[in-house]
């Protein structure tokens, strides 16, 4: 196996500049360190509670719980099983997506002690941060599905068949996405006061509560949006069991340019990070 490793070492070194590829292999020498705080926050998160992090997917339940009451009531849906089950899924996916970039708008901000009086690769706390959102989003969105899969038996097998790529794109996407907002942070503090809006703008031009069709004419609009066209093939792939795998692939490869500039961009303003802090 040590020769194949060798040649797609060989192939990254080729088509990625130097130091992007340098990053990665920081950040993969990292990673058990990454992964070990990460888990460590989300043990201290609940410390000394009776359900521990049983409380992530808890609050997410009686959210959509709530939310699928007032809405089939408020709005007379008729078909109140279906609706909980697209709304279900587009929160959990959403609040993971929310709450990661918020997270990292002041990330490199909040660790300013440890960038300037450490010599520590600064992708370190973005990769940290990154797989302390995982697991928050995995503990939640595991319970979702189980707990959804009493008013559809279908979801966890359409999840297993259908759903890894699209949950991959997800993954990607919010490891880039958010890091790029920190880059931007950095240099613009208003950028912290900024998300909310910004996340709010996003939440009510990405089908969640409503449906896409309802919008009619301005449907074009909502295909625009990368954040909905991720959460749906999710959403697609778990309901229905269906696969858009073009889409999927241009998602993909939307991910990778966004890898690329995040990762540069660190890169290069690691030498001046200090100065900007």
């Amino acid at each position: 196996m040590h020769w194949i490793f060798t040649i797609v070492k060989d192939k990254m070194n080729h088509f990625l500049p130097k130091s992007i590829f340098d990053s990665l292999k920081h950040g993969w020498k990292l990673r058990r360190v990454c992964f070990y705080t990460s888990t460590a926050r989300t043990r201290e998160r609940f410390v000394r509670t009776k359900l521990g992090s049983f409380w992530i997917g808890l609050s997410n339940l009686i959210s959509i719980s709530l939310l699928s009451l007032v809405y089939t009531t408020v709005f007379k849906i008729e078909n109140m099983k279906n609706y909980t089950l697209y709304l279900g899924i587009g929160i959990v996916i959403w609040n993971a997506l929310s709450t990661s970039i918020s997270s990292a708008s002041n990330l490199l901000i909040q660790n300013e002690q440890k960038i300037k009086n450490t010599n520590i690769h600064p992708i370190f706390y973005s990769v940290e941060e990154w797989l302390f959102q995982i697991q928050s989003f995995f503990q939640s969105f595991s319970l979702i599905i189980i707990t959804l899969s009493i008013l559809k038996l279908m979801l966890i097998p359409n999840l297993i068949i259908f759903g890894i790529l699209p949950l991959l794109n997800f993954i990607i996407f919010i490891y880039w996405f958010p890091l790029l907002v920190c880059l931007i942070g950095v240099k613009f503090r208003d950028i912290y006061q900024l998300v909310p809006i910004m996340l709010q703008l996003i939440f009510l031009l990405s089908p969640i509560l409503y449906m896409k069709e309802n919008l009619g004419n301005l449907e074009w609009i909502i295909n625009l949006n990368p954040i909905y066209l991720i959460l749906d093939h999710i959403r697609d792939a778990i309901l229905f069991g269906e696969i858009k795998i073009e889409s999927i692939l241009i998602i993909f490869l939307f991910n990778i340019c966004g890898l690329y500039i995040s990762i540069g961009s660190l890169n290069k303003s690691r030498k001046f990070l200090p100065f900007l802090l």
